[in-house]
């Protein structure tokens, strides 16, 4: 293990890697999957998508469930006004059923805000989802959030306010969810982000304390039939997409105009946050998930190879990472390939049962019901990105992980699934 390592060290590393000059590298860059993984969108939380999830439903292998998270980090007492999605947004979840790389069936959630009482913001958003599909939009839903989890004289026997908020569409068969969630991303990004923090002998990138255990999240997703996607060869590819209008004027009143323009996407997990170079973060948010051919040398020659040499001489491939590019960019042959078009795709056969006991090593492990074929809520993504990028698929196998295994929530057993919040008043993170 090299130790001593100076922070200028690094900085020269990766300059002449092409990432960073050495004024990118600093405090705020990120936190992985995909927390504050960009300069713009970083000051912009609430379009900040930080995690994508599909899967198909333990309880209904018969559908396919989409959750799509934005602005990382809430604390769940940070009022009086708390975290709510924006009125002046458009929150996107993408399928692409015929693997020509872009979307086939849309669904669009869209909020509104209330005045709270006092000096007390609202929470419980009113929104709309509307789905488009072959140049069509239709409204297929209409509800309201619940409430922030604040606490229990404010929102008393919160989880039955969360099971009146679950919308269903399509005659019953389909279903819709808009709401604060516990953060169920796992992952020591502290001891990550110091130096990559690999200890000798073990492989273990981290100590173990799971950074988001207590924080909170904006979750947007539905649960819907397989079988009416019609996908061609069974399988999928998701992405997630936040949109605002073009020009925003900021006084007495602030107004938004224009044409929409995508901040945000997110599909694998960790691709903008390590993939990407930092000087092109901002400009991958604004692109389609077509265009990454543009940005295929950075798969084929990862940055965090090389900085992993540079740190720690393990040896991992630095060029020819075949592997990653049918990972990430076009699907695994026999596994979820949806054609030689280079495209990040959260890619989902949904032929593959549902595993009886998930493995959070997910593919890597045997277990081709996870990451990368799709990504359950389970899925250590941390630890199989690490050891995928470490060569595992071209036969150097090193153990590393960051010594966190699962979520500090236990998981619901039906739609939406992930955990509730912990309230504002029990202030967890505090202790």
């Amino acid at each position: 293990m090299r130790k001593g390592i100076t922070a200028a060290a690094l900085v020269a590393l990766l300059t002449a890697a092409g990432v960073v000059g050495a004024a990118k590298l600093g405090p705020g860059t990120g936190a992985a999957s995909s927390h504050r993984e960009a300069p713009l969108i970083a000051e912009d939380p609430s379009a900040d998508l930080t995690d994508l999830y599909a899967f198909r439903s333990p309880d209904k292998p018969g559908t396919v469930t989409i959750l799509a998270n934005v602005i990382p980090g809430e604390d769940p007492a940070a009022g009086p006004n708390w975290y709510t999605f924006s009125p002046n947004a458009r929150y996107n979840l993408y399928i692409d059923t015929n693997g020509d790389t872009r979307a086939d069936v849309t669904y669009r959630f869209q909020f509104k805000t209330k005045t709270g009482p006092f000096f007390l913001g609202d929470t419980a958003q009113p929104f709309t989802v509307t789905r488009v599909a072959g140049g069509k939009a239709t409204v297929v839903a209409k509800g309201t959030t619940p409430p922030n989890n604040i606490g229990p004289r404010s929102t008393p026997m919160y989880h039955s306010l969360v099971s009146k908020s679950i919308l269903s569409f399509d005659g019953g068969r389909s279903k819709a969810f808009a709401g604060q969630r516990d953060d169920p991303f796992f992952g020591d990004v502290g001891a990550i982000f110091d130096l990559v923090a690999i200890r000798k002998g073990t492989g273990n990138m981290g100590g173990g304390k799971d950074f988001f255990a207590g924080y909170g999240v904006h979750t947007f997703g539905v649960q819907v039939p397989i079988a009416g996607l019609a996908a061609k060869n069974g399988t999928i590819g998701v992405w997630a997409s936040v949109d605002r209008r073009r020009v925003t004027t900021r006084g007495a009143a602030t107004r938004n105009s224009g044409a929409w323009v995508q901040v945000n996407r997110l599909a694998n997990p960790l691709v903008n946050e390590v993939i990407i170079p930092t000087g092109l973060k901002d400009l991958w948010n604004a692109l389609q998930p077509s265009q990454e051919g543009r940005f295929q040398k950075y798969y084929e020659t990862p940055i965090l190879a090389a900085v992993i040499n540079k740190l720690y001489k393990l040896g991992v491939p630095e060029t020819g990472r075949d592997d990653l590019v049918a990972v990430l960019l076009t699907g695994v042959p026999q596994l979820n390939f949806t054609g030689s078009t280079s495209a990040d795709l959260l890619r989902v056969n949904l032929g593959i049962p549902v595993t009886a006991k998930a493995n959070r090593m997910g593919v890597l492990a045997g277990d081709n019901q996870g990451w990368p074929n799709g990504r359950r809520l389970g899925d250590d993504v941390i630890d199989i990105a690490e050891q995928a990028v470490g060569g595992f698929l071209k036969g150097t196998k090193l153990p590393l992980g960051d010594g966190v295994n699962g979520d500090d929530r236990k998981l619901l057993g039906s739609f939406p699934y992930i955990a509730d919040p912990q309230s504002g008043f029990d202030n967890t993170k505090g202790k």
